[in-house]
């Protein structure tokens, strides 16, 4: 298992998880040969195009597993182990239980298992796609998402939020509730009510987890094989007429940050541009997890923003990057010391999905949708000044929502909610 404290116990490749680990920096792991990218290097994209295609995780050389699911709320979902070249599957699991849809998640853990939450289940599969185990979870509404702790426990929580076939009111948002599964059993070792509702996936560092509900960032410890809430955090970040809820947080430079606004996502139309729905500009939240005092900076300044994702932060430059879905606008910026912001470069782009970081060269790989052709491309940019350095098609129609995953070459798998796509730059 990986010794890193914000990787460990997943399994020690690249991408072993959403984001690359529960700390969410969407940059790969040591280890992984990453290209050098400049204006104008060559790429070269392979695209497969299949419903639907959530999330990828790499393990060993050559090794890339793919979680697919259906629709509706009696969906199933299933892992692919996929050919590292030509996208297409090598082997396949049986149908896993689901229930109702969301996107779920998949871990390769540190002792081997891969790991499936969707729905309201969980499965425990083994690199050959054998079932394991698996486990009913408490509510019958999605668990979007989960993050393994040091101990290799797996923590998830339900989701508070509209679906496209279940809108809920925000007054009719119920708090949700956290578990910790074993990770061989998949039994419940523990549970905690939160104090509010929550749309957004965890984050975790070290034995802390942090769960944007939709008006505060609360902090939950795991001590003793038992939840403890941290009482005395509390960072609320919703203070102004016409704000929307966050999605989830990156935790990096002492602090967590995550971009609010979040309201409005189920309008998705193959493209969240025009979607948005919060009347107050969208903003890139800064929580301090000493003493969780909130800063608040615009992206835009724009209303009617939209984002369903989390920002980047670039630990070793200091610098974040935000985005804005639903007005088409990044917006980087630098970190000072004190942890203030200060604008660095802003570009128009219909960006959308969780990022990608090659941190040696400073790369940034982004989406761009274009609703005129109905067509995804990948653009990666020069994180320092916001240029664009290369530009492909993707032949995916709808815009990323959702997790790309690196390889041991630098590869970049590109998922969307229509296809994958192999992205190799050099």
């Amino acid at each position: 298992m990986s010794t890193d404290p914000g990787l460990a116990p997943y399994w020690p490749g690249p991408w072993p998880a959403e984001d690359g680990g529960p700390r969410r920096l969407q940059a790969p792991g040591p280890g992984a040969a990453l290209p050098t990218v400049s204006a104008g290097s060559p790429v070269d994209v392979r695209t497969r195009t299949d419903p639907v295609m959530t999330m990828a995780v790499t393990r060993d050389p050559g090794e890339v597993y793919l979680v697919r699911h259906t629709l509706g709320d009696d969906a199933v979902s299933f892992v692919e182990r996929i050919d590292s070249e030509t996208l297409e599957p090598v082997a396949r699991s049986s149908d896993l239980a689901g229930g109702a849809m969301w996107p779920g998640s998949l871990a390769a853990h540190g002792d081997g298992s891969l790991h499936v939450v969707f729905g309201n289940h969980a499965h425990r599969l083994s690199p050959e796609l054998e079932v394991l185990a698996t486990a009913v979870l408490p509510r019958r509404r999605p668990y979007n998402g989960f993050v393994v702790l040091p101990d290799g426990t797996l923590v998830t929580k339900d989701f508070a939020g509209s679906r496209p076939t279940a809108p809920v009111a925000p007054e009719e948002r119920e708090p949700c509730e956290l578990l910790a599964l074993d990770p061989v059993t998949l039994a419940v070792l523990d549970s905690c009510v939160l104090t509010e509702p929550s749309i957004a996936r965890l984050s975790a560092l070290g034995d802390d987890i942090y769960v944007v509900g939709d008006t505060s960032l609360l902090r939950v410890s795991w001590s003793d094989g038992r939840f403890v809430p941290d009482d005395g955090f509390r960072a609320t970040y919703r203070t102004m007429e016409g704000q929307t809820y966050g999605w989830d947080c990156v935790l990096a430079l002492g602090a967590a940050w995550f971009l609010d606004d979040g309201d409005g996502s189920i309008g998705f139309d193959g493209s969240f541009a025009g979607k948005g729905i919060s009347t107050a500009p969208l903003h890139l939240v800064r929580v301090d997890l000493a003493t969780a005092a909130v800063t608040l900076t615009e992206v835009c300044g724009l209303p009617g923003g939209l984002i369903a994702n989390p920002p980047l932060i670039d630990s070793e430059r200091s610098i974040a990057v935000g985005y804005d879905s639903g007005n088409g606008v990044m917006s980087a910026f630098d970190i000072a010391a004190d942890g203030s912001l200060t604008p660095r470069w802003q570009r128009r782009q219909n960006h959308a999905s969780h990022l990608v970081l090659l941190p040696g060269s400073g790369v940034v790989v982004t989406g761009d949708h274009e609703r005129d052709r109905f067509l995804e491309e990948v653009v990666a940019l020069d994180v320092t000044t916001g240029e664009e350095l290369v530009r492909a098609d993707t032949e995916g129609p709808l815009q990323s929502t959702v997790f790309p995953a690196v390889g041991h070459d630098g590869t970049v798998y590109w998922c969307s909610m229509s296809s994958i796509s192999r992205v190799r730059f050099g």
